[in-house]
């Protein structure tokens, strides 16, 4: 593709986007969805520290931290009931 087109494309992409504004309703969802995901690796950072005196240590991928941000406290418990059934 020629290149002149790709920047021509991206340009009238960012010009209707200031005339006609982003869609508030997709961004918050979006927000709301980073949020809950950074909230998720916190938990499983925190519960990595305390679960190390106890051999307890879950990975923090993205896997994990959807799951542990969306869910919440089930999913933590669907993650330790993985850890402990799946992988002794």
């Amino acid at each position: 593709m020629n290149s002149y087109i790709i920047i021509g494309v991206i340009l009238a992409v960012i010009l209707l986007i200031l005339i006609k504004g982003l869609p508030m309703r997709g961004l918050q969802y979006l927000s709301q969805g980073i949020v809950k995901v950074l909230i998720g690796a916190l938990i499983l950072f925190f519960i990595n520290i305390f679960g190390a005196n106890f051999g307890l240590h879950i990975p923090i991928n993205l896997f994990t931290t959807v799951i542990s941000g969306f869910l919440g406290i089930p999913g933590v418990a669907s993650l330790f009931a993985i850890h402990f059934i799946l992988l002794p």
